[in-house]
């Protein structure tokens, strides 16, 4: 086991140190919205991932939005769409954070973008801006989620064949609609035994962000473990909940966004009030969040932890109670903090200790849940792959 656990180690990091891991946020926003309660004085830190929330928070007006990530390549998605928003026109923008490609990008980005990225942003698009310029392969078909996104569509045209299928249930009038196309013509053909299979390795869970420890929470925590639980999940969104609006489903199924389904950020409408003042109010870090918070003057209000405690509640459980600390010294009295975790429970933050008032005290002492909104959000989570879903609010 601890061999394997090695291997699987290896694999993760190789992918996660040396890739662009995320080309699109992995988590629903308008949940977000609801459980963070923005408010203009708010000052907001998140981990970055591919910058599409950051964008969706800074829309609500707070004070500032920080984003925050160890990855430089998910800052450098982020500075980019940026220096977008600001020097490009929206049809262009469109074009390639829309449809994932832009004709002639690469003098775009010569002419236009390249100039307003900080240097290694710079060194980082000057050997991949083509990315957005590839008539056959969409930009969210890049990086590693998007290459595991890439496989799946290869594997659903090429090998099962349900194309049409897929077009039609992205394009159902109702989620009856949605259900009879998914049992009828696509669960047991897309659930094949190669693609179980494919679902219960290591390699495969480590394209799209899942370490070893998150998939032992699933594991001991689900009933039928990692596979049923995506199945699962996958059966939630295609037959339970409307496609209509679901993004997140929709670029992996298609490459693209359309401009009824597309992140809010997208939008013109919300483009032009970023482009108006809104995205100067976001800042991009490269660090971790502990690191980030040492180094930062200000107070924070809300933090979005994404699902990384998950990462940090195994081998590096001290680095865990350390973030919180941090997290604890920058709160405001008033703050707010939310996460994702793959697990049913984090049960791990019940082993978690902070200093407060040069008092020793659990961190679960210092948090009020807000289980029963939680769980009503999460429930209607269009993205619909975490198995759990925390609000709770910060006594710092």
């Amino acid at each position: 086991m601890a061999f394997f656990d090695w291997v699987s180690g290896r694999v993760f990091n190789a992918v996660h140190r040396n890739n662009l891991v995320y080309n699109t946020c992995w988590e629903d926003p308008r949940l977000d919205r609801v459980a963070l309660n923005i408010q203009p004085t708010d000052n907001v830190a998140v981990i970055t991932s591919a910058g599409c929330n950051a964008l969706d928070y800074a829309l609500t007006g707070p004070a500032s939005v920080h984003a925050v990530d160890m990855n430089p390549r998910q800052n450098a998605l982020l500075e980019l769409k940026l220096a977008g928003i600001r020097h490009l026109e929206y049809e262009d923008f469109f074009a390639m954070f829309g449809q994932g490609r832009l004709p002639g990008m690469q003098k775009i980005y010569a002419d236009v973008l390249r100039s307003k990225l900080s240097d290694w942003t710079q060194s980082y698009w000057d050997k991949r801006i083509r990315f957005f310029d590839n008539p056959r392969k969409s930009f969210y078909y890049r990086g590693t989620s998007g290459a595991f996104a890439r496989m799946v569509a290869m594997y659903n045209d090429r090998i099962i064949r349900v194309r049409p299928h897929l077009d039609a249930i992205l394009a159902a009038s109702s989620v009856e609609e949605q259900r009879e196309i998914y049992e009828k013509h696509l669960r047991d053909r897309f659930w094949s035994r190669s693609m179980r299979f494919a679902m219960n390795r290591d390699t495969t869970l480590s394209m799209v962000g899942v370490p070893k420890a998150q998939r032992r929470q699933v594991e001991t925590q689900y009933e039928g473990g990692i596979v049923k639980f995506v199945q699962d999940c996958v059966e939630a969104v295609f037959a339970k909940l409307p496609l209509s609006d679901n993004y997140f489903w929709r670029v992996y199924m298609t490459g693209s966004y359309t401009p009824e389904c597309c992140p809010e950020y997208i939008k013109p409408e919300n483009f032009q009030k970023l482009r108006d003042g809104l995205a100067d109010r976001v800042h991009v870090h490269t660090d971790s969040v502990q690191g980030f918070l040492e180094k930062h003057d200000g107070a924070i209000s809300r933090f979005v932890l994404l699902d990384h405690m998950d990462w940090l509640s195994d081998k590096f459980f001290p680095l865990l109670e350390s973030e919180w600390q941090a997290i604890l010294d920058r709160a405001t009295p008033d703050a707010r903090v939310i996460w994702r975790s793959g697990g049913l429970r984090t049960d791990f933050l019940n082993d978690v200790q902070v200093r407060k008032s040069g008092v020793l005290t659990p961190l679960q002492d210092l948090l009020t849940y807000h289980r029963e909104m939680a769980d009503e959000l999460h429930e209607n989570d269009r993205v619909h792959t975490y198995g759990s879903f925390y609000i709770a609010d910060l006594a710092a």
